[in-house]
């Protein structure tokens, strides 16, 4: 019998320990009153993490964590938030085909900057709508290169919308044809993006600039860009990059006659493509062999 009531009191103080605890969490104040903060931190990682995922050429996973992080900055209602998600959300459709919606995304930007009166994310908006324009041939390249101009003068602050600007200048003037201005433009995002150390960026700019020495006839100033992009995207492990800047260079080499080479670049590539399971690249590369 007295074993059994040591028993009972050794439950009954376990269940008051639980119950103090149960009402000391409820009876205080809220443990944080920044759970919001909480969750706009959350979605900032998140979103961080989802363009990373981007200039990696990993759409699919880049448009999964978007979704979720849109939801918490909408959550948050957090228009700066919202509006870089859109953004983001509207360069990984574009990278899936899905322009019209990549459109609608960049045009909600606008209108969350609008909102919040944000001047900077704004013009970021319409930059990145403006790139869009000039990629899929909407508009031409000098109307984009006015717009770029116009709207670059607000972006201050953010040094990766900075970097942008220079990207989409840079992308108008190539298209224009002004080599030499163009592959400046890019250089001045490259200068960012190594100060920031954003390196799948930097990446992407040599590959950028590659492409205008290529366009200008400099093909060992080409083959040089390419070889920085792919010392950078080796050292950060980024596979996508490392295949496209093979890629390129098999472009190059074939441009310039040199044939074995280029097929050397191409193998290398295809041999990425295929570790990364890319059916649709590896079919293209194999194309590009037997031309």
């Amino acid at each position: 019998m007295i074993s059994n009531l040591v028993k009972i009191k050794k439950v009954f103080s376990v269940f008051n320990l639980l119950m103090l605890l149960v009402i000391c969490s409820c009876s205080t104040s809220p443990k944080s009153t920044g759970d919001v903060y909480n969750l706009r931190a959350y979605a900032e990682k998140g979103l961080e993490a989802a363009n990373k995922e981007t200039v990696r050429g990993n759409y699919k996973n880049a448009h999964s964590l978007l979704i979720e992080y849109k939801r918490m900055a909408i959550l948050s209602d957090d228009l700066s938030l919202i509006t870089r998600v859109c953004l983001s959300m509207g360069n990984v459709l574009y990278s899936l085909g899905e322009i019209e919606e990549a459109f609608g995304e960049w045009d909600k930007a606008a209108l969350e900057a609008q909102k919040s009166n944000n001047s900077e994310l704004l013009s970021a908006s319409k930059i990145f709508r403006a790139k869009g324009s000039l990629l899929s041939g909407r508009t031409g390249a000098q109307a984009v290169l006015d717009e770029v101009n116009r709207e670059s003068v607000n972006i201050k602050k953010d040094a990766l919308l900075v970097s942008f600007s220079w990207q989409v200048k840079g992308l108008a003037l190539r298209a224009l044809g002004s080599y030499a201005e163009a592959e400046n433009a890019l250089k001045q995002s490259l200068a960012i993006h190594e100060k920031k150390k954003t390196l799948e960026n930097a990446s992407y700019d040599w590959y950028t600039i590659a492409s205008i020495r290529s366009l200008a006839g400099n093909t060992s100033g080409a083959l040089e860009a390419l070889d920085a992009a792919i010392v950078l995207d080796r050292r950060i492990e980024n596979s996508w990059g490392l295949a496209a800047s093979y890629r390129a260079m098999g472009d190059v080499y074939r441009k310039a006659g040199r044939e074995k080479e280029a097929l050397e670049a191409y193998a290398r590539a295809r041999g990425i493509y295929t570790a990364l399971r890319n059916d649709d690249e590896i079919m293209e590369i194999e194309k590009k062999m037997r031309n």
